[in-house]
């Protein structure tokens, strides 16, 4: 498919064929519930804990005599049934990390880009960097493509200055071409892709590869 190429002044220069396989697929929502779900999953920390009647601190005496009050029957203050005893079937730590196929994972990659690319969410943008590193000078050039929006921008490779230009904008996020996130991807308002990053992509998510 075809795709308008644009310069950071929001000027059309010239268009790029992005790849049918990556970016023209038909809409597997399965695939991306499964991969959404287990980033979430993977970013739970696990810490919650309770404690049972074993670890909660207090006497084992019986505080009073079995019958003849009236009250129910327990044998110390730690009993669950009382108010700061312990919890019964409470969280313990755990992790809730799993892994899912990987080719299931990259299918929900190139799924959630072939949506946004069939859109106008997705958009094309030369390749560019902030040499500055100030938000000031990233800001003039989102407001060409997004403003005050969800925005997730595509990156060839690890650029240091353009992170530390955007670290300061809360609805701004970054995505290396070969480290992509499905839930950022599928919530973004608006996707602005570095047109190296599309060659990149294309080549990264090559059905050749996935046979290796």
């Amino acid at each position: 498919m075809e795709k308008k190429v644009y310069s950071i002044d929001g000027k059309e220069l010239r268009t790029i064929n992005l790849d049918d396989k990556v970016f023209n697929l038909p809409v597997n929502e399965d695939v991306i519930y499964y991969a959404i779900t287990n980033e979430l999953a993977n970013k739970r920390v696990g810490t919650a804990c309770t404690k049972t009647r074993a670890e909660v601190h207090g006497s084992n005496a019986k505080p009073y005599k079995q019958k003849g009050t009236g009250n129910a029957r327990r044998g110390d203050k730690k009993s669950p049934l009382c108010v700061g005893g312990g919890t019964i079937f409470g969280p313990k730590p755990r992790d809730y990390s799993y892994a899912i196929p990987k080719k299931e994972k990259r299918l929900a990659m190139k799924t959630i880009l072939s949506m946004r690319a069939q859109s106008d969410i997705l958009t094309v943008v030369e390749d560019f960097t902030v040499e500055s590193g100030k938000t000031k000078d990233l800001v003039k050039i989102l407001n060409n493509f997004a403003k005050d929006t969800r925005t997730v921008i595509l990156l060839k490779d690890d650029d240091a200055k353009i992170k530390l230009a955007g670290r300061n904008i809360p609805t701004l996020s970054f995505l290396s071409f070969n480290r992509l996130r499905a839930h950022d991807l599928y919530y973004a308002r608006k996707i602005i892709m570095l047109e190296s990053a599309a060659k990149n992509l294309s080549e990264f998510y090559a059905e050749e590869k996935e046979a290796k």
